[in-house]
Order: C-alpha cells, then structure tokens, then sequence
C-alpha cells in the first residue's frame, strides 16, 4: 500500500491528458517548484507529478504560475525485460490539488467526482469500490492490467 504526502510548490509546466493502450488508460504530467517551510528559493526544487484515468481533469482549473498544495501518494515498481537490468519506476501520484487557503477539487474525500459526459457543466458520483479499474486486493484504486508498461 502506498503512502499519502503533500507539498506545496508554484506549477512550472502542466503536460496534456495522454491516453495509454487499448483499455483507455490516461496520464496527465505536471511539475511544480516546490514553495513553503523549509524551501530555499536560491535552490530552486522541482518535483514532477502525474494524475492518472479520472483525475487528470484536476488540473484543468489551474495553471503555471499558481500556487496549489498537492496530496499524493507515493509509489514504486519493479520490472524486468528478460536479458535486461531490472529496472525500478516510481511515481508521485497526485489525487487531490487545492489552493494554499484549502479550497479545491477533492475527489477523494467522502465520494469520488468524474465528469459527466452527458452534461456540459455537470458532475456524475460514483462509489470508487465499484470502479471497474478498483483493485481489491492491493487497494491500490487501479489494476495492474492498466498500467502502460
């Protein structure tokens, strides 16, 4: 199971929604300068961060230069090619971003928001443990069959 942290940072670049495969698997990058306690402004620190499936519209209401605080989770693979060096991926996955004051799209909390896209301007809810992509066993959210490498 993966861990949850948060960060506060300036967005530097924000990259479009790149759908995956057949399955229909996306993946929206972005990267931020980490700001806050602790942070030397003389020693910039940029940390790049993703937003996978129905998170990637997170981001769509912000962009370069605001100041947002992102909570994500931490996590890590393993993969090997036979005849290659086993090879570690990790990855900062991003599941809330708010403005510094706390206000901002919060999916996860209470029940999970996707887009309806059936309405313009509405919001569809549904339960995450229903989601077809959910993974019971790892808890993870997704299965492994839609990661793209």
């Amino acid at each position: 199971m993966s861990k949850s942290f948060e960060a506060q940072g300036t967005i530097h670049s924000i990259g479009a929604t790149t759908e995956y495969g057949q399955n229909g698997f996306t993946k929206r990058e972005f990267v931020i300068q980490l700001t806050g306690e602790g942070e030397n402004p003389a020693y910039p620190n940029y940390v790049a961060l993703e937003l996978i499936k129905d998170k990637c519209a997170l981001m769509d209401q912000y962009q370069i230069g605001d100041e947002i605080n992102v909570h994500f989770n931490l996590n890590g693979r393993l993969w090997a090619a036979q005849g290659k060096p086993e090879k570690c991926f990790t990855s900062l996955q991003a599941w809330r971003i708010e403005a510094p004051g706390g206000q901002g799209f919060s999916p996860n909390q209470g029940q999970d928001y996707i887009q309806n896209a059936s309405q313009d301007n509405g919001f569809q809810a549904y339960d995450q443990n229903q989601d077809q992509g959910y993974n019971q066993s790892t808890g993870n959210g997704y299965s492994d069959s839609d990661v793209p490498f």
